[in-house]
Parts: structure tokens; C-alpha cells; sequence
């Protein structure tokens, strides 16, 4: 296949999952249920992307410098909002 074929492809997947994520966008907002944020699962990710992303760049490359960045990023957001670190209810 030569580049204009496979950037055709790629366009039209591109669309098709935009359009997925509008129809899901109008579905959820016509529910309109809000749901609370579990920061404390925002602070075991970071930590986990953190770890993982040091030993990563630690035995492959520095190119996984991004993994670390992004479990330093959810730590501090679990952190800045650490006065609502409770597990939200289920709702049935």
C-alpha cells in the first residue's frame, strides 16, 4: 500500500472514533448522573506509573522519561485534592 492508502485508513478510523465518542457524550449527558471522583485510585496509578516508568527507563531508555512523568502527575493530583479522598458509594 503506498502512504496516501494507509493516511485514507487511518483518517476514517480517526472519524469513525470521533463520531463513537459524540454518541456516547449525548447518551451519558441525557443521563446525567454525576459520579464522584475516587482520588485515592488516582494516587495508586501514580505510583504504579511512576515505578514502572523509572524501571522501564532504568533498563530500556530514556523514552519512557513519559510513564514517570505521567505517575508524578496523578500523584499530585490525588494530592492537591487529598481533603476528598473517599471511596465514592455505589448507587443501585
Amino acid at each position: 500500500m503506498d502512504f496516501l492508502t494507509i493516511s485514507l485508513i487511518l483518517l476514517g478510523l480517526a472519524l469513525l472514533g470521533a463520531i463513537i465518542l459524540v454518541f456516547v457524550k449525548i447518551k451519558k449527558t441525557k443521563t446525567s448522573e454525576s459520579k464522584d471522583i475516587n482520588y485515592k485510585a488516582f494516587f495508586a496509578i501514580g505510583i504504579i506509573y511512576m515505578g514502572a516508568g523509572t524501571a522501564l527507563t532504568a533498563a530500556i531508555n530514556p523514552g519512557f522519561l513519559g510513564i514517570t512523568s505521567l505517575g508524578i502527575i496523578y500523584i499530585l493530583i490525588s494530592l492537591k485534592n487529598r481533603d476528598k479522598w473517599t471511596i465514592p458509594e455505589k448507587k443501585t
